[in-house]
């Protein structure tokens, strides 16, 4: 079989082997229980402390702002779940998009169906980005929560942050942003975007799955939506990973120090695709949108068919096909994507692994699947 080209760093990236490294003294030697006061504790709490602050220095905040958790869906339920508990005799209503990840839209069901909240989910245009003016005219005097992405996961759309945040500000909001495709992508210094919170992933950075951080600026309180021993300043109970957590840390200090994020890979991708087939269609906003991933739709085709002629390219598909049916991604449907189109729709996503050699690889093998 030949080699595999992984064009799916959206999804999930490798470990990096010096966060590997990192992790490998918590494997051996460091296990005790970070809370204990003895010799075994105080190594584990030392690597707790040592991440936190490899997080904040990517971050630009303070080392007291960085929460870990279990992933980005964990901190995304505690910003969401967390803030409308908190603030229920302020309000009960959350302004979010039409395009956010299942860990932000499906939250915003369970608010809705089990903690008396008022969702209210703002379009996108065609190229994904959410209008602040929209956003401004879902604002009730029960709103007490805003959160929309930083970058979408399938388009990479990079949406208008700094300036939702300004808003939310001016009325007394809080601005939350799941920001899980964005770190190591984009900037994400946090005083930059003007957020309150906003979620990590680790295994989009190079580091472990089941581990991630919530960043909560000074002074923004949440209800704990794990209840026990009170470790990370009382809002997210359980004995910390610092297995894990070291590596997550290790993950950012490389990001923090490193200034390539593979756009040039993308777009030679994306070039010789239309210009092999110039009727296929680009997704997402061409300039404000993350640096390593491609949204390309072919027309009168199926991803699914695609997908399966590929004989070494691993990516995503934007659609799937069902009996007689065919489920657009719900990105797509937003974003309103002709049919045309919109069942034809792959996602590939470059990553530091990524090779030139591995992209012409690519381009041929899509090429020939496309052609059938």
């Amino acid at each position: 079989m030949s080699t595999p080209i992984y064009l799916d760093y959206n999804a999930t990236t490798p470990i990096d082997p010096r966060v590997a490294d990192a992790m490998r003294p918590y494997l051996d030697e460091i296990w005790g229980n970070p809370s204990s006061g003895h010799c075994f504790g105080r190594p584990a709490k030392a690597g707790l402390d040592k991440a936190r602050g490899q997080v904040a220095k990517l971050l630009g905040c303070s080392p007291a702002e960085v929460t870990f958790t279990s992933g980005g869906t964990e901190s995304n339920n505690m910003a969401l779940i967390g803030t409308m508990r908190k603030l229920k005799e302020r309000g009960n209503h959350l302004v979010t998009s039409a395009v956010e990840h299942p860990a932000i839209n499906q939250v915003c069901e369970y608010l809705l169906a089990h903690e008396g909240c008022e969702v209210t989910y703002v379009p996108v245009d065609a190229e994904g980005l959410v209008a602040v003016e929209d956003l401004r005219a879902a604002i009730t005097d029960r709103t007490v929560l805003i959160s929309i992405m930083h970058a979408n996961n399938e388009v990479g759309t990079i949406q208008p942050i700094r300036a939702i945040a300004d808003l939310a500000r001016e009325r007394g909001i809080l601005m939350h942003t799941d920001a899980a495709q964005s770190v190591g992508k984009v900037s994400t210094k946090v005083d930059e975007l003007g957020v309150d919170l906003l979620s990590i992933a680790g295994h989009k950075v190079y580091a472990a799955k089941g581990v991630g951080v919530i960043y909560r600026r000074d002074g923004v309180t949440l209800a704990p939506v794990l209840h026990g021993a009170g470790q990370e300043n009382g809002v997210r109970a359980g004995t910390e990973n610092v297995l894990e957590i070291a590596g997550l840390g290790m993950a950012c200090e490389l990001i923090a120090n490193e200034v390539s994020h593979g756009g040039g890979l993308r777009d030679r991708l994306e070039v010789g695709l239309l210009a092999a087939c110039p009727e296929a269609r680009v997704n997402g906003h061409l300039e404000k949108r993350l640096p390593n991933t491609l949204s390309i739709s072919f027309p009168d085709r199926m991803a699914s068919d695609i997908m399966a002629r590929l004989e070494r390219v691993c990516c995503s598909a934007g659609a799937a096909c069902h009996s007689d049916t065919v489920k657009i991604s719900a990105v797509l449907a937003a974003m309103q994507v002709p049919m045309s189109h919109a069942p034809g729709t792959l996602r590939l996503s470059t990553g530091r692994m990524t090779t030139e050699a591995e992209i012409d690889g690519a381009l041929e093998d899509l090429l020939q699947a496309v052609r059938g």
